[in-house]
């Protein structure tokens, strides 16, 4: 208990003192309120697990519905409605071919940002 308050205290500035140049350089820099919402939501998909293994598997190659499902053990039913959401926010791409839909990364830079999550994360365990 005693760590939380001093991690509380820690996190506040002792004495009331904006610095006006690096306030106003960073503003300047900072994307739009819009652009940092979708950035927010990007990252919202990659919160889930499940999401999380579609996209690992879709790293490896381009799979339908029927073979997502095999390989993370679920319905086929929970796989449509994760690979609804992804697709919704521009992180898969469905291809049709007769009855089936196949289902692959939007572009490369998922993998990017998804390998460089795992990299920190590694990263972390070996310190």
């Amino acid at each position: 208990m005693r760590n939380d308050i001093n991690i509380e205290i820690n996190d506040v500035c002792e004495e009331q003192c904006v610095h006006n140049d690096a306030v106003t350089e960073v503003k300047e820099k900072m994307p739009n309120l819009d652009t940092l919402f979708t950035l927010a939501e990007l990252f919202k998909m990659f919160g889930d697990t499940t999401r999380i293994r579609i996209m690992c598997a879709l790293f490896q190659r381009e799979l339908c519905v029927c073979d997502l499902s095999e390989i993370l053990g679920m319905g086929q039913s929970a796989v449509s409605h994760q690979l609804r959401l992804l697709r919704t926010s521009s992180i898969v791409k469905v291809r049709r071919e007769g009855k089936s839909a196949y289902y692959s990364l939007d572009d490369e830079h998922i993998q990017k940002i998804f390998e460089l999550g795992l990299e920190h994360i590694n990263e972390e365990r070996r310190a």
